[in-house]
C-alpha cells in the first residue's frame, strides 16, 4: 500500500524551509587556511569547496582587494577584524587595512592601504546577528561579492563590492570572521 503525503506533512515541511535561517541551508565551505580570516559563511558555488576569503587581488601585496578562493596556503586571504576600531587589517602585511576608497570603482570598490584610525574609509561594523558587514557610517551598506565567478589560476574569485543589504541574497552577504 502507497501513502501519499498528506497535506498536513507538506505544510509542516514547507515551513521548516521559512523558519530556519538561511545559513543554516547554504553550503558551507570547508576553509582549510589557517590564521585569521573574513570568508562568506556559503560556499556560493566555489568548485573545490574552499569558500571564498577577502584577499588582495594579484600574487602578494596588492593595493586592491577582492573575494578569492580560501587559498589553504595563501598569505594573502589572512585578515582580522577589530570590533573596537572596526578595521580589518591584513594579518600579513603589518599596517595594512581594508578601505572602501574607490567608491566609483565598479570591479575594484575597496583597497589595502596603511591603516589609519581617522580615515573613515577604513572603519567597518560587523552585525553578528544579520552576519553582514557594513560601512560603519552606513548600516544599509553591505560588503558583498559579485555573482559573476572569474579564474584565478587553480582558484576562482570574485570581485568584492558594496550594495543595499536589502537587495542582497544571504548567502552573498553574510561573512563568518575567525580569528586565529
Amino acid at each position: 500500500m502507497t501513502r501519499k503525503p498528506s497535506v498536513y506533512a507538506a505544510v509542516i515541511a514547507a515551513s521548516f524551509g521559512v523558519a530556519l535561517p538561511q545559513t543554516l541551508l547554504a553550503d558551507a565551505p570547508v576553509i582549510q587556511t589557517v590564521g585569521p580570516v573574513i570568508h562568506l559563511a556559503d560556499n556560493l558555488d566555489e568548485e573545490a569547496m574552499l569558500g571564498w576569503c577577502i584577499d588582495t587581488e594579484g600574487r602578494g601585496l596588492g593595493d586592491q582587494l577582492h573575494a578569492h578562493s580560501c587559498k589553504p596556503t595563501g598569505d594573502d586571504v589572512l585578515f582580522s577584524f577589530a570590533p573596537d576600531t572596526g578595521m580589518i587589517e591584513s594579518a600579513t602585511y603589518a599596517g595594512m587595512c581594508m578601505a572602501y576608497n574607490a567608491p566609483d570603482s565598479a570591479e575594484n570598490p575597496f583597497g589595502l592601504i596603511a591603516c589609519d584610525e581617522a580615515d573613515q574609509t577604513q572603519h567597518f561594523a560587523y552585525d553578528e546577528a544579520s552576519m553582514e558587514i557594513h560601512l560603519a557610517d552606513d548600516a544599509a551598506q553591505c560588503v558583498t561579492v559579485a555573482p559573476v565567478i572569474d579564474d584565478a589560476g587553480p582558484f576562482q574569485s570574485r570581485d568584492l563590492l558594496l550594495a543595499a543589504c536589502e537587495d542582497l541574497e544571504p548567502s552573498f552577504k553574510q561573512w563568518v570572521i575567525r580569528g586565529e
